[in-house]
């Protein structure tokens, strides 16, 4: 296997295992999550709920995508939605540190990408 190879197979495994866990903590209804959700839009507990699972789904197809055969506006989405979500943490009250430790939650799929613009 080629060190190219090796290196897309880690930030796809990588990317990947971010999404996946994340997406079943959000499936398994993590109450922090909720209670964001539910505080920043100004809904209901059950709605808050109903937004954390579907958002947990997508995590999964995400997970999903970028290991069976990732796709440019998936990895971007992903990007986003790394940074967007780790934003959320002091948006929340949590220290800035808590949105730098999850540099890797956009980082890792924006590198994903402009490794395939660079290498396909």
């Amino acid at each position: 296997m080629t060190a190219n190879k090796k290196m897309e197979w880690l930030l796809r495994i990588g990317v990947a295992g971010e999404f996946l866990g994340h997406g079943i903590l959000a499936i398994q209804k993590k109450a922090d999550w909720i209670k964001w959700i539910g505080d920043m839009l100004n809904v209901e507990v059950s709605t808050a709920t109903t937004l954390v699972v579907l958002i947990g789904v997508l995590d999964v197809i995400v997970a999903a995508i970028v290991l069976l055969r990732p796709m440019p506006k998936v990895l971007l989405w992903a990007a986003f939605w790394g940074f967007w979500t780790a934003l959320v943490r002091p948006l929340v009250g949590q220290p800035i540190w808590d949105f730098v430790e999850r540099s890797a939650n956009w980082a890792a799929p924006l590198a994903l990408y402009f490794f395939y613009r660079v290498n396909k």
